[in-house]
């Protein structure tokens, strides 16, 4: 059998960036259409999206 390839650190840290990632949902949606605002909530959006996406890669077995 494999060790697992995360760590409850990453699972940890995957969990603070979900919650992250709705705050900021929640900013931008409630900001002006393409305001200052708007768009530094949906570049931050991505930037979550992207680690997301790293640390579930990482997971045995991968997530999605």
């Amino acid at each position: 059998m494999t060790e697992p390839r995360t760590t409850t650190n990453e699972e940890r840290h995957r969990e603070e960036l979900l919650r992250e990632h709705a705050v900021q949902r929640g900013v931008r949606d409630h900001a002006p259409l393409g305001s200052e605002v708007w768009q530094a909530a949906a570049t931050r959006i991505g930037e979550i999206e992207v680690e997301i996406a790293r640390i579930e890669r990482a997971m045995d077995p991968p997530r999605g």
